[in-house]
């Protein structure tokens, strides 16, 4: 490897000569060596759209020279295609305001762009990280609101759109399995019949509801902390800087997206990410408990309560021939699991908001950014690799239905509950069914036992 010299405020610092970042990158490099994990590219591409804006309202402005304008423009444009993505190399764990990161995107553009004026990459001249890539901006400001801007394009074009097929793919099955009666289970316990499609209807609901909350949370991410600069007064920005770089990205990314209206709170606080952490984490909740139920129905095949049948995606077992695993169940359940803690994380990220700054929003940004992206793959594969592919298993609702003790309660309004009771246990008693142990007992024809037991 080569290397080249630069040098900040704290003096020269070596690094490699192919990079396109600085001496503070690289300063965090070798400051922050915790994880290896790298903010992820959603982020760094909202980010990178925000300093691609500011350099052209800048210009518009007569803040920044519009040859120099052009040419962080054009390097920002670079980063958001993912051109650049080698580039950003500074780990999650650092400086909690994200200063290390939003350095690493002022440098990387800024040596971009002169090696675009100039043929050498890197460097200070003529284009300054600082006073040009970052003119009108802080850390404090541009960080949070790359976090809700990354936040909102990833639940528009991921997020939502997966829950909405997954709430697709239930509610067919909801319509197909209609008529599919079977046991209901209370505490795991036989209870009164249902349809299988009445509960795939309520897993429907589940992810429906899980939509709304999830779009309530849009209204407060779409507020951003820019213009805010240093701990929110707006020292050192033009006072038309942030609403022109926001309607900017309103016209590129098509969100409503908004100046805050406080921009002590939008700094100070990172309330709007732990409320959508928190939506993410109930829609996990929802998806654990319907692929859980999803595992249980269709257990066995033989053994188990065998109602339903998952597609057979992979052999189960390194052990035994034939077993078929519910992979997708488990891999959505794991997911639900892992989403819980994050918002955990999140949610102690929320409480590292002191004084005029949150310190903790590059934890915040991963950890939120990543519950989105794990959440929509997992309602991706559940839909189409379970979810579609399920059958109702040949007997076994019907069978399972017809020996539950539950039917008893179907006979309580004609003869009462006492009566309906000792039937049950009589039955539980002589291993029969409750239609067998009530026509024994007299107390009702067979006929009427039928029709009762066929509500």
């Amino acid at each position: 490897m080569t290397w080249r010299e630069e040098e900040d405020s704290l003096g020269k610092v070596r690094l490699p000569a192919e990079a396109y970042y600085g001496a503070q990158t690289w300063r965090a490099v070798e400051n922050f060596p915790v994880s290896g994990w790298r903010l992820p590219p959603g982020f760094i591409r909202a980010l990178a759209r925000i300093k691609r804006h500011a350099a052209s309202v800048n210009a518009e402005l007569g803040l920044l020279d519009p040859g120099l304008a052009q040419a962080i423009a054009e390097a920002a444009l670079e980063v958001v295609q993912g051109r650049l993505d080698d580039q950003f190399v500074v780990d999650v764990f650092q400086t909690g305001s994200g200063t290390s990161t939003n350095m690493n995107a002022n440098e990387v553009i800024a040596g971009r762009a002169n090696e675009m004026l100039t043929g050498r990459r890197g460097g200070r001249s003529p284009v300054h990280p600082n006073d040009h890539v970052n003119l009108c901006q802080s850390s404090n400001d541009v960080m949070p609101s790359a976090l809700h801007l990354a936040a909102l394009t990833a639940m528009r074009d991921r997020l939502i759109p997966a829950l909405e097929a997954l709430k697709n793919s239930l509610d067919q099955k909801a319509v197909e399995f209609s008529s599919i009666r079977k046991i209901g289970r209370t505490h795991l316990q036989d209870a009164v019949p249902v349809t299988l499609g009445l509960e795939f209807g309520g897993y429907a609901r589940q992810i429906e509801l899980g939509l709304d909350r999830v779009d309530r949370t849009r209204g407060s991410l779409s507020e951003l902390a820019l213009g805010g600069t240093a701990v929110g007064t707006g020292l050192n920005a033009h006072p038309e800087f942030a609403a022109r770089v926001i309607a900017r990205l309103v016209r590129e990314t098509g969100l409503d997206l908004i100046e805050t209206a406080d921009h002590f709170e939008a700094q100070g606080a990172r309330d709007a990410a732990v409320e959508a952490s928190g939506a993410l984490k109930t829609v996990a909740v929802s998806l654990h408990k319907i692929a859980n139920d999803v595992r249980w129905l269709g257990s066995g095949p033989r053994a188990g309560l065998g109602e339903i049948v998952l597609p057979a995606l992979q052999p189960g077992s390194s052990i035994m021939p034939g077993k078929i695993n519910p992979v997708i169940p488990e891999t959505v359940i794991q997911v639900a699991a892992q989403v819980v803690g994050l918002d955990a994380a999140v949610t102690f990220g929320g409480l590292g908001g002191y004084f005029e700054l949150n310190a903790m929003v590059p934890l915040i940004a991963h950890n939120l950014l990543a519950a989105i992206d794990i959440l929509a793959s997992a309602a991706n594969i559940f839909a189409e690799k379970c979810i579609d592919g399920i059958e109702p298993a040949p007997g076994g609702t019907s069978a399972g239905l017809e020996r539950s003790l539950a039917l008893a309660t179907h006979l309580v309004p004609v003869i009462g509950y006492d009566r309906a009771a000792d039937i049950a246990r009589e039955a539980y008693r002589s291993g029969r069914t409750i239609r067998e142990t009530a026509r024994d007992s007299g107390l009702l024809s067979a006929e009427e036992i039928d029709r009762l037991l066929e509500k």
